[in-house]
């Protein structure tokens, strides 16, 4: 009976670790992502002085939109890599890692199609309006992008929170 139980936890821990470090690797490459389109619209008030706004603001609204793209496609990505790792586990382990079950469950995968229709999203939309009436209505694509982009960085922030918690609990 030791024996068995020993073997049991022996094989029980890569499967669960393997999923946990493949998602996180998938996560750093999603905030790494994130982090870049950030950057860069940050970086965009420094070119300021050498393109005029109707230029660079469109630029500037076309790098979130790339960086939401691809944000998406990786958290895509990394759902379908979980559903069909998670086919593999017992139900104990299945259970360990409910946590990042309800991650999943509650923060779909957004579909862009969806995401980009303004009529699909009026809160944003109106935010969106509202903030380019204040500033300069060329923003007001920036404004939409940018809420989508806080999206996709709130489910990998929550998703983040779970493998970490997860990883301490698992570990400890």
């Amino acid at each position: 009976m030791i024996k068995k139980k020993h073997i049991d936890e022996y094989t029980y821990k890569p499967n669960v670790d393997n999923i946990l470090k493949s998602l996180d690797k998938d996560i750093h490459k999603s905030e790494n992502i994130l982090m870049y389109g950030l950057g860069a619209g940050m970086f965009s008030s420094l070119l300021a002085p050498i393109a005029p706004p109707n230029v660079l603001l469109p630029c500037v609204a076309l790098i979130f939109v790339l960086t939401t793209t691809l944000a998406n496609k990786n958290y895509k990505n990394m759902q379908r890599q979980f559903i069909t790792a998670m086919r593999q586990l017992d139900y104990q382990q299945v259970r360990d890692i409910d946590p990042l079950i309800n991650i999943f469950k509650k923060h779909p995968v957004q579909d862009l199609g969806d995401g980009f229709n303004p009529l699909k999203n009026l809160k944003r939309t109106w935010k969106s309006v509202l903030g380019g009436l204040f500033m300069n209505p060329l923003w007001m694509p920036i404004f939409y992008v940018m809420g989508m982009h806080i999206c996709e960085e709130k489910n990998v922030i929550l998703l983040h929170q779970a493998i970490r918690e997860l990883e301490s609990n698992y570990n400890s």
